[in-house]
């Protein structure tokens, strides 16, 4: 019983305005020059607070320089043993940032419940004019990544990293000033808890998500229910069969599918419109798409191999 197989691939990129690299690199030099400055600050003034935000904020910076490391990996041309480069990298930091946060959070969260027990004096005049300075460095930072979080978790995580601290910065001016005021240290854990509780809400999605593409799932933006009903619907095909569709990166998804077309209407004309439509409906970069005319064999493909 004869056969024939159609394939073809398509491999394409989207590129915008947006520069990761760039902003990866300026977002790192700015908050390794305030971690300095901020430490530095901290074990001048003896403020347990600003040391503490120092060290969260260091946390910070190595999770920026795996994901910009990441994104360099995921430039790499492929090799014979990693035929798709180092593209996954993206994904592994995502998740590792992602827990990276959470524990960051969880850290916060337990020097302030102690502090809750155990209140303690600050400089607050001095915090107040560090931590601002931080608030507006990690909003800037924040703010170099927006264009790219949309799609890249890779970047969404380092955009929530940031963010993440400019939030706490202003939780801690508003603590110090209200402490200058009121001389109530209790605010300051006070405060941390309820940042702390709202970062790792926003956190959530991150984590399941990029656990989720680590796991071949379909990435969030793309509904394979849709991508099955327009495979489907293309003229000649009767039937789809084995459609998978996983992240190659936080940026490029892939999909391999069987197309039952039993009077052979499909050509390469045809697939390569299939694949074009795939990446301009779906941002599907690489499409590989099997045609098959016997359903049948289709069916048992196993059984197929081992006759031919």
């Amino acid at each position: 019983m004869g056969h024939h197989h159609h394939h073809q691939h398509g491999h394409g990129n989207s590129h915008g305005a947006f520069d990761a690299g760039r902003a990866f690199a300026y977002a790192t030099a700015l908050n390794v020059t305030y971690v300095i400055v901020e430490a530095s600050f901290g074990f001048y003034t003896g403020s347990l607070l600003l040391i503490a935000d120092a060290g969260h904020n260091f946390s910070d910076v190595l999770a920026l320089l795996l994901a910009w490391g990441a994104n360099l990996l995921a430039q790499r041309r492929p090799t014979a043993r990693r035929t798709y480069g180092a593209r996954r990298a993206t994904i592994l930091v995502s998740v590792f940032s992602s827990l990276l946060l959470v524990l960051a959070m969880g850290a916060i969260a337990w020097e302030a419940s102690i502090r809750l027990v155990h209140p303690v004096a600050v400089d607050a005049r001095t915090v107040v004019v560090v931590a601002g300075i931080g608030a507006v460095i990690n909003a800037v930072s924040a703010l170099m990544f927006v264009a790219g979080k949309g799609r890249d978790l890779n970047v969404r995580a380092a955009y929530l990293h940031m963010a993440a601290d400019a939030a706490v910065s202003v939780g801690v001016v508003l603590a110090a000033a209200a402490i200058l005021v009121t001389g109530w240290l209790w605010l300051d854990p006070v405060i941390s808890l309820v940042i702390t509780v709202v970062i790792l809400f926003g956190t959530w999605s991150l984590l399941s998500d990029s656990i989720n593409l680590a796991m071949d799932a379909v990435p969030p933006h793309i509904d394979a229910g849709d991508v099955s009903e327009y495979l489907g619907g293309v003229p000649g095909v009767a039937s789809v069969h084995d459609l998978h569709i996983w992240a190659l990166s936080t940026t490029e998804t892939a999909l391999t599918a069987h197309l039952v077309d039993p009077e052979g209407r499909i050509d390469d004309r045809e697939l390569c419109e299939i694949v074009t439509s795939l990446r301009d409906r779906y941002e599907i970069g690489h499409a590989t798409l099997q045609v098959w005319r016997d359903e049948s064999l289709c069916d048992n493909a196993p059984r197929c191999r081992e006759d031919s």
